[in-house]
């Protein structure tokens, strides 16, 4: 069984616990700092849905594949700068991480002058940690309104928990935020807790060491 068979038979198998449909979870791939051939192997595996965490890496990466493989969709999943916000409009299919108001005018303004209107999620800094990205919750619903003001089309939410709480409540907290705001989308979940995530009404999951292995040059003592 490839690792991608099995990441898919446990979603599988939590989407039956939870009493959801095995489709109504997308599985995005996170392909920061691999390999091509570990790509493409996944590639010519059939999947064709990618997050990706850094602008320059991705396209570097996916515009020389756009003609091969032009079915890929990819998710921009890291953080973004306003200045950037034209060049991931242009390359992004979906924007993970609108977690301010300025962002969300560079977008709009972007989106209008290419005429390409792509969905976006406001991501949610749950964990309220300085040197994370995501607007904190009780900032969320003047955010969601600007984003609705300026146009973009906000299709859910976002989260990364800190590394040492347990993700549940974290994930409890978006399913109720998102509730409230009328929001179907919930990008919570990654290869260590994805599986609690779908119980939590995860509609994408995010999956990078769990497909593709840990790189050398990220371990860390």
């Amino acid at each position: 069984m490839t690792a991608l068979q099995d990441i898919r038979s446990r979603m599988s198998a939590a989407c039956k616990d939870a009493g959801r449909k095995t489709e109504s979870v997308s599985l995005v791939a996170v392909s920061k700092t691999q390999p091509p051939e570990k790509v493409e192997a996944l590639l010519k595996q059939g999947h064709h849905l990618f997050g990706e965490n850094r602008l320059q890496e991705a396209q570097a990466r996916w515009l020389p594949l756009e003609d091969a493989y032009p079915d890929v969709k990819l998710h921009f999943i890291g953080h973004l700068q306003s200045n950037k916000a034209a060049e991931a409009v242009a390359l992004f299919d979906v924007i993970e991480t609108v977690d301010s108001a300025k962002l969300a005018d560079a977008l709009a303004a972007a989106m209008e002058k290419q005429d390409r209107h792509i969905p976006c999620f406001i991501q949610v800094n749950t964990g309220e940690e300085p040197q994370k990205g995501g607007v904190a919750p009780q900032e969320l619903p003047a955010l969601f309104a600007h984003c609705k003001k300026a146009g973009l089309d906000i299709k859910g939410l976002m989260c990364i928990p800190p590394a040492d709480d347990l993700p549940a409540p974290h994930f409890a907290l978006l399913h109720k935020l998102a509730g409230e705001l009328g929001l179907e989308g919930l990008s919570i979940g990654m290869s260590g807790d994805f599986e609690t995530a779908i119980r939590y009404g995860s509609t994408h999951i995010r999956v990078g060491t769990a497909l593709f292995g840990i790189r050398e040059n990220n371990l860390t003592k």
